[in-house]
């Protein structure tokens, strides 16, 4: 075998170079100086996750359940490790030991780059690409946002991708095995929602493959391609089996799950799946950054209109940069943004540069997903299409935030605009090009010049005073035209670029230099107001949960009980979480019990409390539903005698003197209204059957998250109520060593039905989905290994004419 080091290994051995070294400089205060990204949702995940990381550390075991939040859940979507596990191995290994999260963007380089080079893109466009794709501002804002298992997610699009293309392109072990491993790791990272965004992209390639091959192929060599592909699907689902197994039982009993109360629907209700949907409008800003105005709060330059408006109104100079540093210049459709998803001026024109450049196949396939997935991210601006897909769509309605689609279009543009680049330069077409300059530039000549078609009006304005909206839409209007105009000169550039190459003025490694130049120079200055050095801290966490003195104050008690912590609110409770049992928490996929007790019971009780409260009356009777989770400590400040102790608590268990049977959710959870939680309890007979109500006491031995022991004495045989929340799968139950069925009381509680005298009781978690499958996980990864060596191995020696 002979290898030309020129040709075969120096352009892929730079392009990786260039990549790690885009990510070392971008973030170096993460990669060189040991300073973390300030991400506002990981420091709320680690207060969430803070619980089950100690008891591993502890224990060296998992816990697989936290009390930390929402009154308990299994903490398979927070924080779950399977002993030997090597997929942190390979990442390490795979992204040459750059730092989580930002190692995710180099890898997603690299996916990209070996994708663009088997649809025989040349290495310097594939490495534009590349950039440009884990580079765009969707990526950047969700890494500022923490949203770490979503760019990851992304990132590896391309890998699964490559795989499939390779299979049919008669490299069918090596394309089973990237796919496999594309999709073991995307499955690690959890991100269930991009993970079916990924299908949708692989079945609309393999969909259009087969509509255009299947005569040529013929339907067995296709039936083999898939069946090799099946193959590498199986092999990354079991090698992530234990994940699978434990997301697919929890997601029955969560948010995104089967009904409790019998007029709701399955799934995500409609309003709050499509709560993020794109504007039709708003996706010019893949064009034009500044189109919408940017993100929600963003800096007015200096002497703006609406400066200029606030000081004719005499405010003082600390008002006025307050409002001018965080204005809200965004005026698109979402409740708010961190600013705009932006692919990139010269990626889109080249994309364009694809409807008559493009082969057709390719053309068909990329254009398709864009297509698609622009229409997918519209959400309710296209009800009619959405909302059919919400209730057809196999599992469609169990997501949100329908913007993410986005990440569809920003994975399909790159590859579509370097594929068209390779065509034109490769054949020198010459009109291809002027038709794209002609398309593109006149629509970033028709928005800069005829920006005064637009109202500039957005939900932001609520609030504002008459004379302020006037000057803000003002400032809004100037910075769609600023920012057309500066995608204006870009395009011109680009266009120049090609231009003189198709004329053979320059060459095409010009070219290429050139067009990186100005694709990184304008990802690199659009990204940069929204990720930069300010963005990094030594140790965020150590500010974030300081400890506070009314959290000082509680920590004096060392019984077991629930926080709830009114400076967050109910959804939205990280700091909490992190040194106690807290009510609230934040998690998208709470247990659907839960959720329903905060609306129907918490929220409504927590209002009249609040109110009650701010009159003088402190009503710990009227919190019956926060009395039976054992509520025992109300903060409502950091100081310490912001501190609320609440004498009316349950405690961890008891004996209620009454039982109260009802025969639907709906009549239990309104009974919660009406009932003493600590003296009367409900069950639902129709599934439990008749209990009969008990006397004695129980108290609380013991806890672990994974464990709980208790001591009862009962006088009278009957009900024992628990305030920890009822799971059906994973819990049991013993009394005196002898296992016995678990009731669900109260809604959401935990319930044992007790003979008379003394007992010792224990309950422990151990899920099936999670220790029968552990073994055969990594069983699988090993195999996947094994695949892609082998896939390399066949392709080199047939590549080398041996085979």
């Amino acid at each position: 075998m002979t290898i030309d080091f020129k040709k075969d290994l120096l352009p892929h051995a730079l392009g990786i170079a260039i990549f790690y070294a885009i990510v070392a400089l971008y973030f170096s205060p993460l990669v060189l100086e040991n300073k973390v990204i300030f991400q506002g949702d990981i420091l709320k995940w680690e207060g969430s996750a803070k619980e089950v990381m100690d008891f591993r550390e502890a224990t060296g075991e998992e816990a697989l359940w936290t009390n930390s939040m929402f009154g308990g859940m299994p903490a398979y979507f927070i924080s779950l490790d399977f002993p030997g596990d090597i997929t942190n191995a390979i990442v390490t290994v795979l992204t040459l030991g750059l730092p989580h999260p930002v190692n995710g963007l180099f890898l997603g380089m690299v996916g990209m780059y070996v994708l663009l080079l088997s649809f025989r893109v040349r290495p310097i466009f594939a490495i534009l690409g590349s950039i440009a794709f884990a580079f765009n501002t969707y990526n950047l804002l969700s890494l500022a946002a923490g949203h770490n298992a979503k760019i990851w997610a992304e990132c590896l699009i391309p890998f699964v991708l490559t795989g499939i293309h390779l299979a049919f392109e008669r490299k069918r072990l090596l394309g089973a095995g990237i796919l496999a491993l594309g999709l073991l790791l995307q499955f690690k990272f959890n991100h269930v929602q991009i993970t079916y965004y990924t299908f949708l992209i692989g079945g609309i390639y393999v969909l259009v493959r087969v509509i255009f091959e299947w005569k040529k192929e013929g339907l067995p060599n296709l039936a083999k391609t898939l069946g090799v592909l099946l193959i590498g699907a199986i092999l990354a689902i079991g090698g992530n089996i234990g994940r699978i197994a434990t997301a697919l039982e929890y997601s029955t009993y969560s948010t995104r799950g089967e009904v409790t109360i019998e007029s709701q629907e399955a799934g995500l209700d409609k309003d709050y799946a499509f709560g993020w949907s794109n504007g039709i409008m708003e996706s010019f800003t893949l064009l034009i950054p500044d189109f919408y105005g940017g993100g929600s709060s963003t800096p007015l330059p200096k002497n703006s209109e609406s400066e200029k408006a606030l000081r004719q109104q005499g405010l003082d100079p600390a008002q006025i940069n307050g409002f001018v540093q965080g204005a809200p210049t965004y005026w698109g459709d979402q409740p708010f943004t961190g600013g705009p998803i932006y692919g990139g001026v010269i990626l889109v024109f080249l994309a364009i540069l694809g409807i008559w450049a493009a082969p057709k196949q390719t053309l068909i396939t990329f254009g398709a997903i864009i297509i698609f997935s622009l229409m997918l991210s519209w959400g309710k601006n296209l009800a009619w299409f959405n909302y059919l897909l919400f209730d057809i769509l196999p599992g469609y309605n169990k997501f949100r935030a329908v913007s993410m689609a986005l990440g569809m279009t920003l994975f399909a543009i790159p590859v579509l605009g370097m594929v068209s680049l390779e065509k034109i330069v490769s054949e020198k077409k010459l009109k291809p090009l002027l038709l794209a300059g002609a398309v593109t530039g006149g629509l970033l000549i028709i928005f800069s010049l005829g920006a005064g078609m637009f109202r500039f009006a957005g939900a932001g304005d609520q609030g504002l005073p008459d004379w302020l909206l006037g000057p803000l839409r003002e400032d809004r209007k100037a910075m769609l035209q600023a920012s057309a105009f500066k995608s204006l000169g870009f395009l011109v550039a680009a266009f120049a670029l090609i231009y003189f190459t198709l004329k053979e003025k320059i060459s095409d490694l010009i070219l290429g230099v050139g067009l990186f130049i100005l694709v990184l120079f304008d990802l690199w200055t659009i990204n940069r107001p929204y990720l930069n050095e300010d963005s990094f801290d030594v140790s965020p966490s150590k500010t974030y949960f300081a400890e506070t003195p009314a959290e000082s104050e509680i920590l004096k008690d060392d019984s077991y009980y629930r926080v709830l912590d009114l400076t967050e609110g109910l959804l939205s409770a990280g700091k909490a979480s992190y040194r106690f049992h807290a009510i609230g928490g934040y998690h998208g996929a709470k247990l659907r019990r839960f959720q329903d007790l905060i609306d129907f019971r918490l929220s409504p009780e927590l209002n009249g409390f609040m109110k009650k409260a701010q009159e003088g009356d402190f009503d710990f009777e009227g919190i019956q539903t926060f009395n039976m989770l054992n509520t025992k400590y109300i903060i409502a400040g950091n100081a310490a005698n912001a501190v609320f102790e609440n004498p009316s608590a349950n405690g961890p268990a008891w004996i209620p003197s009454s039982i109260v049977s009802v025969t639907s959710n709906q009549e239990e959870i309104d009974q919660l209204a009406s009932i003493n939680t600590k003296s009367q309890a409900t069950v639902n007979e129709g599934e439990f059957g008749s209990v009969s109500a008990g006397q004695g006491n129980i108290s609380l031995t013991s806890y672990a998250p994974n464990k709980l022991n208790y001591t009862a004495n009962m006088t009278q045989p009957g009900l024992a109520v628990f305030s920890e929340i009822y799971y059906p799968e994973g819990w049991t139950a013993t009394i005196d060593g002898q296992e016995a069925p678990i009731l669900r009381a109260d809604y959401l509680l935990r319930g044992l039905s007790l003979p008379a005298g003394q007992h010792e009781i224990e309950f422990v978690f151990a899920p099936d989905s999670y220790f029968k499958t552990k073994t055969p996980m990594i069983i699988f990864q090993y195999l996947i290994v094994l695949g892609i060596i082998g896939g390399v191995f066949f392709t080199v020696r047939e590549r080398n004419g041996r085979v």
